[in-house]
């Protein structure tokens, strides 16, 4: 009788591991001192061991390090090139304009994306914490609602951009009040979007690794906040670009002002392309994910490629645009030089000169001046060092 008991021992013990090894990890996840499961592309709970890519911080295969400098050197650059594509606007002659705060609306969306989300994800990797899910819910849903202000941001440039070149004589419908309320509407129609998507849960969940399953509800939603505006958009630019031709056909020639509209017109199309060639081939391959499973590096480098572009925006009216361009250059002399800049209208005295040529006047305290070799000295008056830059 002692030997049969002998002999069953080991089985018995076996067996109370197995289970007060189950009842350890059930208990481990109920108070969170497990890992979270990654979900799989079908969203079945099971383990996805090849998942490398983070929706948060980027593929754990990289360095720290590099993960590290990548997003703070994007989420720095991008925050400083937005702030002065902003002051670009605010401060140039030729900038300030009614329809230009479009522009500013833009330009702030891509500052939450830089200013907000790419630096969260720079705090988790310095933490050295494992992905969140409420980290990663947090920043999905500040960049869904900066995408879709950017979409339906870009449809209202290229309204306002027709109407100032096409049709002049009702431009001036477009007052003050009617472009903080198209403003204001954004934004709202934006976020009542995302948290009908948030509240509903259903179809692609983009943190818990679910790709496939869209619902009709989500492609009409799609249609009508997504594919309309864009349609409308290439709409709108393509009859402008055939109405300026045609104004400017045989030897008439526009004036000065027609001309810096089109140009500003020009880097608006320009950044229209740069949204598409960031966007298309994220929103392309979740799309063929639902008939056909993708892998998910792909899936999560797309992403992290279209999360950068409003870090290049900003770089692509100073390189498209003169009066961008110009702006950058007062700002980047006011920022290092740490002066006083006045962006002034000419004085009478002046009306010789091009009307686009804004001096930058900067007047420095002799105790903060920095080095004297970049600045040449153009007069003394009231004792005090002017310099024009």
């Amino acid at each position: 009788m002692e030997q049969q008991s002998t002999k069953m021992s080991p089985c018995f013990r076996m067996n109370v591991t197995t289970v007060a090894h189950g009842v350890a990890s059930t208990l481990a996840e109920l108070v969170g001192l497990e890992n979270p499961v990654r979900m799989d592309k079908t969203g079945s709970g099971i383990m996805d061991e090849d998942l490398g890519v983070s929706p948060v911080t980027l593929s754990p295969a990289w360095s720290r390090v590099a993960r590290l400098l990548l997003l703070a050197s994007l989420a720095v650059g991008g925050s400083v090139g937005n702030v002065f594509m902003i002051s670009a606007i605010v401060v140039e002659e030729q900038l300030k304009k009614r329809g230009n705060a479009f522009l500013v609306n833009v330009a702030l969306a891509d500052l939450l994306v830089t200013g907000f989300v790419l630096p969260a994800s720079v705090i988790v990797i310095l933490a050295g914490h494992e992905e969140s899910l409420t980290i990663c819910r947090v920043e999905m849903t500040a960049q869904s609602i900066c995408f879709l202000v950017t979409v339906l941001t870009l449809t209202t440039i290229a309204a306002e951009n027709y109407a100032r070149l096409c049709l002049p004589e009702r431009y001036n419908i477009l007052t003050t009040s009617r472009v903080t309320g198209t403003l204001i509407g954004i934004w709202v129609i934006a976020v009542i979007a995302v948290s009908l998507q948030s509240y509903i849960e259903d179809g692609p969940d983009f943190c818990l690794r679910k790709f496939g399953g869209i619902t009709m509800k989500q492609v009409i939603g799609v249609t009508i906040l997504i594919g309309l505006p864009a349609v409308t958009t290439i709409f709108l630019y393509a009859i402008l670009i055939l109405c300026v031709r045609r104004t400017t056909r045989g030897s008439y020639k526009p004036h000065i002002t027609y001309s810096w509209d089109y140009e500003l017109t020009k880097a608006n199309i320009y950044s229209c392309l740069m949204f598409i060639i960031f966007w298309l081939p994220f929103g392309t391959a979740v799309c063929m994910n639902s008939f056909r499973p993708m892998s998910a590096h792909v899936l999560y480098g797309l992403a992290w490629l279209a999360f950068s572009k409003p870090c290049f925006n900003n770089l692509l009216y100073c390189v498209a645009n003169r009066h961008f361009r110009s702006a950058y250059v007062k700002l980047f002399h006011y920022c290092c030089c740490k002066t006083t800049v006045n962006f002034s209208r000419r004085t009478r005295a002046e009306t010789g000169r091009n009307p686009s040529d804004v001096r930058l006047r900067v007047h420095i305290i002799h105790s903060y001046a920095s080095p004297a070799s970049c600045r040449p000295t153009v007069n003394r008056p009231n004792g005090r060092e002017v310099y024009e830059l």
